[in-house]
């Protein structure tokens, strides 16, 4: 009994897993625009429709990924050793990219805070302060 496809059989499963990734990109797509709202709704007020949208799109694109690497890098096929020692360093290259996005973050609400405190405007007369002499105050000079 053999395991292995024919030319045919190998070409017919190509095609579905091109035609499974258009569709799962076109939903994709569709999400992408729904949630930016050109599909004449506007969700922007409803926080928990956006979250939904956006863990709709992780799972999508993990999918389409976890996918492309079973069947067209054949990793489905491999030994289980192999496929992780594949797999382990893209889960730190999401990690990477999760830290990275929240650093980014975090010097973007600083540079903006920053920003802000630059445009203040004075609220009043400046008042003296520190080693500053009053204009009463006379200095004794010895010659």
């Amino acid at each position: 009994m053999s395991t292995h496809k024919t030319y045919e059989e190998s070409i017919r499963s190509v095609y579905k897993g091109l035609a499974l990734l258009a569709v799962v990109t076109l939903f994709e797509v569709f999400l992408s625009l729904f949630g930016k709202g050109y599909m004449g709704v506007d969700v922007h007020e409803y926080t928990w429709v956006l979250a939904i949208i956006a863990i709709g799109l992780i799972v999508l694109s993990l999918y389409k990924a976890y996918f492309i690497i079973y069947e067209f890098m054949h990793m489905g096929y491999e030994v289980k050793g192999l496929a992780m020692s594949v797999l382990l360093p893209v889960l730190l290259l999401v990690w990477a990219l999760i830290a990275f996005f929240q650093e980014g973050n975090s010097w973007k609400e600083r540079r903006e805070d920053v920003k802000m405190r630059q445009e203040a405007k004075p609220t009043g007369p400046a008042q003296q302060q520190g080693m500053l002499l009053p204009e009463d105050v006379y200095l004794l000079q010895l010659s």
